[in-house]
């Protein structure tokens, strides 16, 4: 395999399976949504159609992958049912760890399944499997202040606002951090 067909292992939580989507299958995704040959030999299934009918991250991700494939084990994972397979979500880091070791995360979650404890349990895989990366210092979660559901969660897991910011597509967000310090106390185990 090569760095445009390489995927990074499959990070795995207590119900969920985050399945790293390779260069090659996420430009298809985003260049020709229904082409299915990206599910072909999967083990998931995508009834959802997540990522097809609204790209959601794929219009940043995509140039940044064509630009350096390598900076693409920091990007989108299908969120996925261990029990049936089925895509219920994608997560995505923003881009690599900046020069001060942030790294910023976001996620969508079908919402048919919301309240279920699925958003807070796909940042907690995703940010453990970023610490294994020592560049890592500090994790971001960046939030509409409207999203009550999303504050709820991520003031849950013990983040601290720490600012607000202005979206040039969404508009004002408030900035949710901790500290990798704080985030391996709490939730190491």
């Amino acid at each position: 395999m090569n760095e445009w067909t390489s995927e990074e292992t499959i990070i795995e939580t207590p119900r969920l399976e985050l399945h790293h989507i390779c260069p090659l299958d996420l430009i298809t995704l985003f260049e020709d949504p229904e082409d299915l040959s990206i599910y072909e030999g999967k083990p998931f299934t995508n009834p959802y159609r997540q990522l097809m009918d609204d790209k959601g991250p794929l219009h940043w991700r995509v140039p940044q992958v064509k630009e350096n494939p390598r900076t693409n084990k920091w990007f989108v994972r299908w969120i996925a049912l261990k029990e049936s397979g089925e895509i219920i979500g994608s997560t995505s880091f923003h881009g690599v760890p900046d020069t001060f070791g942030m790294i910023e995360i976001g996620l969508g979650i079908q919402s048919q399944f919301h309240n279920q404890g699925f958003a807070k349990e796909a940042l907690l895989g995703m940010w453990k499997w970023a610490l294994n990366s020592p560049e890592v210092k500090t994790l971001r979660y960046t939030v509409s202040p409207t999203n009550a559901p999303s504050i709820a969660v991520i003031k849950r897991l013990g983040f601290t606002l720490v600012g607000q910011q202005i979206d040039e597509e969404d508009g004002p967000e408030d900035i949710y951090e901790m500290s990798r310090e704080e985030f391996e106390k709490r939730f190491s185990q």
